[in-house]
């Protein structure tokens, strides 16, 4: 077995999840977003702390970011991946702010999920 496809693979998969994340947050897409995230995850911010169901519910209620017009500025910043974890690093500008998300994945099942989201405002 070649490590080196595996860890490639795994990357590219892990690199396409994120952008389905910028793509589901700049859209608003709270079933795109449901899919890349495990139904147990938990999002936390300083002094914050939300399940998975409230906050799709949040964004639901927000502004779409992609309908006022806003910039595709989302950026990948970095990725960590070690085995079946990976930490990756995402810049986020979003409805007039800036957010450094730290986006914990595992591989389960042969699929990336995100299962911890820490956020905080640049």
């Amino acid at each position: 077995m070649n490590t080196d496809a595996i860890t490639t693979q795994d990357f590219d998969q892990v690199c396409a999840l994120v952008q389905d994340y910028f793509d589901g947050l700049h859209q608003g897409d709270t079933q795109k977003l449901r899919h890349i995230f495990h139904a147990d995850a938990v999002l936390k911010a300083p002094g914050l702390r939300r399940n998975l169901e409230d906050w799709l519910s949040l964004v639901a209620q927000r502004e779409v970011p992609a309908q006022r017009g806003d910039a595709f500025g989302y950026r990948l910043l970095a990725v960590d991946l070690l085995g079946e974890q990976a930490m990756v690093k995402v810049l986020c500008p979003l409805l007039g702010r800036t957010y450094i998300d730290f986006l914990g994945l595992l591989k389960e099942n042969n699929q990336w999920l995100i299962v911890n989201k820490m956020y905080a405002d640049a």
